[in-house]
């Protein structure tokens, strides 16, 4: 596979990973803007707008979107985090060019007033549908709880109340300051001609004017904090924990990661034999984050509330444990294989390519192949968990809880 780049002069980034070999094609725009983007008047506006960008453009309605899409064949969809929007496709490598064309003139949409009225009532209701599911619920508190004032604690989602109030103007406003060519990367990966898609992105893009898009960088270890939220009418505890990780910018993220899954992957880590296995717990589960400047490792629990003390004990347990003897060579093998597994099947195909693709992008301005991947994964030993640990003492720990006990 061949890495193609091309940056245009108002700093749009073009990136191909070139397979002449594969079957289809993959192609994305990742803009680098999300919750921790938004101040709390407008929370929720990336996501909103991510919503909105499939309504059209002033050339095209949302039923003609939607139609030259399922023309193509295309698969194709949207998310939006706390720190990204990436609209995305996979495609026949003949239908790719009709396909990024498509994408282009959606990344600037009509946002017409009519539509994002109804749209408004779309998204007050999946806020209130993921209300009702505790697992979402306990870990969007938690991650307010933890960042406290760090953005990184906003809501994807935003609440009833900045919903309600944002207004068409507003949006328009946000979209204009982080939807900026220099704000946003072109990845595509797959069977396809990259001078062909530079070309079309010349043609298309090269009037998108620049705009200064900085984001406020910095790490943050957490405020460390304990809540509870008392429901009655759940019949399972849910707790989250939340620990300082490593940054996507911090070349030892993956020992990071290996050490989430060591923990708390779902079957044969700490948390599975401890908790799962012995059915003290229904679910019990880590996983490494790593963002822009910082990053925060997750653990979900759900158990009987009655066993709640002793599940927590357990973790205590399973901590001091690590912190005092670090993690066996066999854990990190037995790791680091889950691990590679899943690097390479998901990059077999070029749809899960496309994302590392893009992300590698956005956060580190520079190209990681497979197997450049494959190897930071390989060069990660029991020191360098062990540092880790030292560093990061995942023992302290922000909680909350969220379920019947009062307590």
């Amino acid at each position: 596979m061949n890495f193609e780049y091309q940056k245009l002069d108002n700093g749009l980034t073009i990136i191909g990973e070139v397979d002449p070999l594969a079957q289809s094609a993959a192609v994305g725009f990742f803009v680098r803007t999300g919750a921790r983007d938004e101040t709390p008047q407008i929370s929720g506006v990336s996501h909103y707008l991510e919503h909105m960008l499939f309504k059209g453009t002033d050339a095209l309605s949302a039923l003609e979107v939607n139609a030259a899409f399922d023309r193509l064949g295309a698969k194709f969809n949207a998310f939006t985090s706390e720190e990204n929007t990436v609209y995305y496709a996979a495609v026949l490598p003949e239908y790719l060019m009709d396909v990024a064309g498509l994408w282009i003139q959606l990344m600037r949409p009509s946002l017409r007033n009519d539509d994002f009225d109804i749209e408004k009532n779309v998204i007050l209701e999946e806020i209130a549908m993921y209300k009702d599911l505790p697992q979402f619920e306990v870990m969007d508190q938690a991650r307010a709880l933890h960042f406290g004032t760090h953005p990184c604690g906003n809501s994807v989602l935003g609440t009833n109340e900045s919903v309600s109030a944002l207004t068409a103007s507003q949006m328009r406003s946000y979209f204009s300051k982080r939807y900026a060519p220099n704000n946003m990367v072109l990845a595509c990966s797959g069977n396809f001609d990259f001078k062909a898609l530079c070309q079309l992105a010349q043609e298309q893009c090269a009037a998108w004017g620049a705009v200064d898009t900085t984001r406020e960088l910095e790490d943050f270890r957490g405020t460390f904090r304990t809540k509870h939220l008392q429901n009655e009418n759940l019949a399972r505890q849910h707790i989250c924990l939340l620990s300082p990780a490593l940054s996507m910018q911090d070349p030892r993220r993956f020992a990071a990661s290996l050490l989430g899954m060591i923990l708390g992957d779902d079957s044969g880590s700490r948390y599975y034999w401890g908790l799962t296995e012995p059915a003290l717990a229904e679910i019990a589960a880590m996983q490494c984050e790593s963002m822009d400047g910082t990053g925060v490792f997750y653990s979900y629990l759900c158990c009987d509330p009655d066993k709640t003390p002793k599940v927590l004990d357990i973790i205590r347990n399973i901590f001091a444990e690590l912190e005092k003897t670090g993690v066996s060579e066999a854990e990190l093998e037995t790791a680091r294989n889950k691990m590679l597994s899943a690097v390479t099947i998901k990059c077999e195909q070029p749809m899960g390519r496309l994302v590392s693709l893009g992300f590698n992008w956005i956060y580190n301005c520079n190209y990681q192949s497979v197997q450049q991947n494959v190897d930071a994964i390989k060069a990660v030993n029991a020191a360098d968990i062990s540092d880790i640990i030292y560093r990061l003492k995942p023992s302290k720990f922000t909680m909350l809880s969220l379920g019947p006990n009062s307590d």
